[in-house]
């Protein structure tokens, strides 16, 4: 009786501990494949060639929080969640940052999200995006981020007539249209107001629009 026990606590072991090595350390289990999704302008491979996980490292101990600070070295991807899809698999998820306006940079443009963060920089500004000048553009200066904040509030009749964006402050944002009509947008507060009051009074002529005061606004 005590030898068939042994046997079987024996048999158990190295049941247990083949279960183990064909997990942990076989390319069995290995990665065989790295399944990339959410990416819309940053090649899959260039993604998978920052995560840097072997052909057929085990999937199981492939550390996830490691690949997705790495794939995160990526400055135009804004969040990465990674996965382990069984058998053999590496999934990738992206979120790609959204260039909302382009800064001058020492006779470059530099593109950025809505966070003020760089997304690449370029030898000529983007026809699409308006451009920002502030004092001191940087993520996190209260002018830029206020700057950014009302491009990203504009409706879209009136965005895609800006041209250039201005801040002296957080609460003196103005408006360039590419008509040449101005508009004083103040700060970044009661941004529903004053986007549809704005759409209202760009059909009336005139070439300075102040709705820095939704209660109060001006024409002249």
């Amino acid at each position: 009786m005590k030898a068939r026990t042994a046997f079987l606590v024996l048999l158990t072991a190295g049941v247990v501990g083949s279960a183990a090595w064909l997990v942990f350390f076989s390319p069995v289990l290995g990665v065989r494949s790295i399944e990339i999704v959410g990416n819309l302008t940053v090649p899959s491979e260039r993604i998978e060639q920052q995560a840097g996980v072997a052909d057929l490292h085990p999937l199981a101990t492939v550390d996830l929080a490691d690949v997705e600070t790495r794939v995160l070295g990526i400055r135009q991807l804004a969040t990465a969640k990674v996965d382990r899809v069984w058998p053999g698999t590496l999934r990738i998820e992206v979120v790609e940052r959204e260039p909302v306006a382009v800064i001058p940079a020492g006779g470059r443009f530099a593109v950025v999200d809505k966070q003020g963060v760089v997304i690449e920089v370029k030898d000529t500004s983007p026809f699409m995006l308006p451009l920002l000048k502030v004092d001191r553009p940087a993520a996190g200066d209260p002018a830029t981020m206020a700057a950014l904040q009302v491009v990203q509030a504009l409706p879209p009749v009136v965005a895609g007539k800006v041209r250039l964006v201005r801040a002296a402050s957080a609460e003196g944002v103005t408006l360039e249209l590419s008509d040449g009509r101005t508009v004083l947008w103040g700060g970044a507060d009661r941004p529903e107001e004053k986007g549809r009051i704005l759409v209202s009074l760009l059909k009336r002529k005139a070439t300075l629009y102040d709705v820095s005061s939704p209660d109060v606004v001006t024409l002249k």
